[in-house]
């Protein structure tokens, strides 16, 4: 089934290039797309890297479905010149173009936004880049865990005193992707004002830092060595129960009440020396056992049931529980989707809500190449001119 325009959602009718490749990216493209837009995602013949990620799926990667809902699919090789005048075709047309080239590349494959800029003045371009545009690693290639060990993120992360640790889950990446959809729609908003499009520009280095606001603070009075972790002394985090794990949250002077009285452990709310998070933190040696101590005559689903609204919390899940978790499908978070070789399988949707505009229903990531054919006839080519291009590889 071929997706069109005009599929509801507050960014309908916005038409969207998205040559990037990995995350962030092409999440921030797919964004745009639960949004409304119409995303055609263009791969070079060798495609999407994220493609032969790892994946228990033979016919696709998960993290390649996963990350490219409801876009359309078109192969092409930039490198030739049929190839960049298919989109320079594309480019007259479209609002919105994103790729994650280094800096240096765009100019060679003449997609600079100088270049294309001449061709359609309305146009938002969106760089990724792994440092910027300026400075001395601005052609450096780079990736979301490379730029958590470079900020302080992965030192920050891993015990005090210990080795630097890793935040799975490429949380740079995705983070970057937000910036990515909130960039391009800021740019088209301006662009309603103004009649002009402009050059948006995203890095993973911003995005790291831009995550650590709150440790991004450096006072004249202070020394370099100075604490910047804001976890609060061990009492809120992970802990063990007599089966599984909970995670409590209690720096309000409430929920500390509420914990204590909930665990028994009333003596430690009346105690003075505990009676503010900075306080906590300095006595966590003394009051993490006793938690624990207490922790351990329940499950964490038993506790996670007992403390309810008294204290934030939740049982450590696995991210396969949350496809049938009552909330999640409350909030209408899951969709069933459709893919070559895959078949059904369900998702993610709907990351943001609307009432005025509704969102649309996503539709799967496009198969490699799944839509070269209609998206070259949209653009004006005869079937001849085509298959004259899939001769030589320009198209696939």
């Amino acid at each position: 089934m071929e997706q069109n325009v005009g599929r509801g959602g507050p960014l309908s009718g916005v038409r969207v290039l998205d040559l990037s490749a990995y995350i962030a990216g092409p999440y921030g493209c797919t964004l745009l797309a639960d949004q409304g837009a119409e995303v055609i995602k263009i791969e070079p013949p060798s495609g999407d890297n994220l493609r032969k990620y790892p994946s228990t799926l033979e016919a696709e990667s998960r993290a390649f479905l996963g990350v490219n809902r409801g876009k359309r699919g078109l192969v092409l090789d930039l490198k030739q010149a049929e190839a960049l005048d298919v989109l320079i075709a594309l480019v007259k047309e479209a609002d919105v173009l994103v790729h994650n080239f280094r800096p240096n590349v765009p100019a060679r494959l003449g997609i600079a936004y100088e270049q294309l800029r001449e061709i359609n003045p309305r146009l938002i371009y969106c760089a990724v880049t792994g440092y910027g545009e300026t400075g001395p690693n601005k052609d450096k290639a780079g990736y979301d865990q490379v730029l958590q060990t470079m900020t302080g993120m992965c030192t920050l992360q891993g015990p005090a005193g210990g080795p630097p640790e890793v935040l799975y889950g490429s949380v740079v990446d995705y983070y970057a992707a937000a910036l990515v959809a909130s960039g391009v729609s800021s740019a088209l908003f301006a662009r309603e004002k103004t009649g002009e499009g402009q050059y948006v520009g995203v890095s993973l280095l911003r995005s790291a830092l831009t995550m650590q606001s709150a440790r991004m603070i450096w006072a004249d009075s202070e020394p370099k060595d100075v604490g910047r972790d804001m976890r609060s002394g061990g009492i809120t985090g992970i802990h063990p129960t007599r089966e599984g794990y909970l995670y409590l949250s209690a720096n309000t002077p409430h929920f500390w009440t509420s914990l204590c009285a909930l665990t028994g452990l009333d003596a430690l709310a009346a105690d003075e020396r505990y009676d503010t998070v900075r306080k906590r933190a300095v006595h966590r040696d003394e009051i993490v056992p006793k938690l624990h101590a207490a922790l351990a005559r329940r499950t964490a689903l038993e506790w996670e049931a007992l403390f309810g609204d008294d204290v934030p919390c939740a049982a450590a899940r696995s991210v396969e529980d949350m496809f049938d978790d009552p909330q999640v499908l409350a909030e209408d978070m899951v969709a069933r989707f459709d893919y070559p070789g895959v078949g059904a399988y369900r998702g993610f949707k709907h990351p943001v809500r609307f009432t005025a505009t509704p969102l649309p229903e996503p539709f799967a990531a496009p198969a490699f190449g799944q839509h070269s054919d209609a998206l070259l006839h949209e653009a004006g080519l005869s079937d001849e001119a085509i298959e004259a291009l899939r001769a030589r590889r320009a198209v696939l």
